[in-house]
């Protein structure tokens, strides 16, 4: 049994509950189920606001919305990730794990004043459009963001491939809000991405994780091991990665990791999960650099956390944006569903990451390079030994020929993106620094 499908049987006997108690207000059913005088009381006092507003309200309003405002905002008041799911949201839910959607491309989050912005996802419509981890979106198109619920936000945002949407944004730093037009896309996001850092350094890349993302790394990895006959290290870049599918973070970390746990969850009722990892190391022990930031949550920091308490890896960026906890999803027979949180979640080491975040083991904020002012030619040439008008040949030129004809070479070429990336990107250039030198060390 997949796991999504284990997270939602543990939640069926609290989602049964849950029903019951919303659908009480009828008159002659759940009231006299309740067993407490409390409970009794809370079940009269929302049928009687329930059946005034029937009557009284200033337009006519059906139950089905009635029932649907009460289930939203009744879960919305707990977390900023417990939902209620109409028939269209969760059916688009299901679609989104498989990698393929209409929409702008970004992971958000409830907040004061608005919709925070978890994480723009690589190649969509709002990366491109220069969104980032972290804004605060205050208006979409004319409407108030802060007046919005979840739900209703992700449906505004969501719409035909081609139609445009405007979003007025305040980032930290700026003087004024940004408006940011966006055109929607059908979304198909490549979950795993790869290439070349240099000559045997690997740079694997995951973007979302989806239903095949353990897998698709798997294949990359011998991909690129096949390409360079020698790999000396890899980069694993989970930068801006809003999480996704729990059971492929644990495969992910899995094939990585020899042994010991991986991360377990912890529920106020039902089963605790724990999840191990089994013999294999994909990359056979080569040095790891992990990258997170801001935009790095939930199955990222299962991730994250795992290799860094294992010292499978080194962790490099800037703090991860600390969800840590998991929601299950319940469906209902009428084809809506519902989103609870109902565990929180635990790196090996036995902590909760829950509002904190992953703090990386080397702090390396991303800096902006201005290429206009880049000067390939140094002012004054440099002068070496070499250069000296009668200077002594050195002798060890037949043992470094013969040292360099036994050694084996590591091939893997960055691509010209990469090749211009690199210059730029100057997290992933620390990473391939601290790679060299660890291979270095290793001799």
């Amino acid at each position: 049994m997949s796991l999504i499908y284990r997270r939602i049987l543990v939640a069926t006997g609290a989602a049964a509950v849950l029903v019951a108690a919303v659908v009480a207000w009828q008159p002659g059913h759940g009231v006299q189920q309740a067993s407490a005088a409390t409970d009794y009381e809370q079940l009269q006092k929302f049928s009687r606001v329930m059946e005034m507003v029937r009557r009284s309200y200033v337009e006519d309003v059906s139950d089905e919305k009635l029932i649907d405002g009460a289930l939203t905002g009744m879960l919305a008041s707990l977390d900023p990730h417990s939902t209620y799911m109409d028939k269209e949201m969760f059916s688009q839910m299901n679609v989104d794990t498989k990698g393929e959607f209409g929409g702008l491309g970004i992971e958000i989050s409830a907040a004061e004043g608005g919709i925070r912005i978890v994480s723009p996802i690589e190649d969509t419509p709002a990366y491109k459009a220069g969104v980032k981890a972290g804004d605060l979106i205050i208006k979409i198109d004319d409407e108030l963001a802060r007046d919005m619920s979840l739900p209703e936000a992700v449906k505004k945002m969501r719409g035909k491939p081609g139609t445009s949407i405007v979003l007025t944004i305040f980032r930290q730093g700026e003087n004024a809000p940004l408006i940011i037009k966006i055109v929607r896309d059908k979304i198909k996001i490549k979950s795993v991405k790869s290439d070349f850092l240099a000559p045997g350094y690997a740079y694997l890349r995951i973007t979302q994780f989806q239903e095949r993302t353990s897998s698709l790394l798997k294949d990359q990895i011998s991909e690129l091991r096949k390409q360079a006959g020698t790999l000396s290290g890899a980069v694993l870049d989970l930068r801006d990665n809003p999480g996704g599918l729990l059971d492929q973070a644990v495969e992910v970390s899995d094939l990585f990791l020899e042994k010991g746990n991986i991360v377990s969850t912890k529920s106020r009722i039902g089963k605790n999960l724990s999840f191990d990892a089994q013999a294999g190391d994909a990359l056979k022990g080569l040095p790891l650099v992990v990258l997170i930031n801001h935009g790095s949550a939930s199955a990222s920091e299962i991730v994250a956390g795992a290799l860094q308490d294992h010292h499978r890896a080194v962790l490099m960026g800037t703090n991860s944006f600390g969800k840590g906890s998991v929601q299950s999803v319940v469906p209902l027979p009428d084809g809506t569903a519902f989103k609870l949180t109902t565990a929180l979640y635990y790196t090996p080491s036995g902590r909760s990451i829950q509002a904190t975040g992953i703090k990386p083991d080397i702090d390396v904020e991303q800096m902006k390079v201005d290429t206009a002012k880049q000067d390939n030619k140094p002012a004054f040439p440099s002068v070496f030994e070499r250069d000296l008008k009668g200077h002594l040949a050195n002798g060890n030129k037949s043992k470094a020929k013969a040292k360099g004809s036994a050694a084996k070479v590591a091939g893997g070429v960055p691509s010209e993106m990469m090749q211009k990336r690199l210059p730029l990107d100057t997290q992933l250039n620390r990473a391939l620094d601290l790679l060299e030198g660890l291979h270095a060390l290793k001799g």
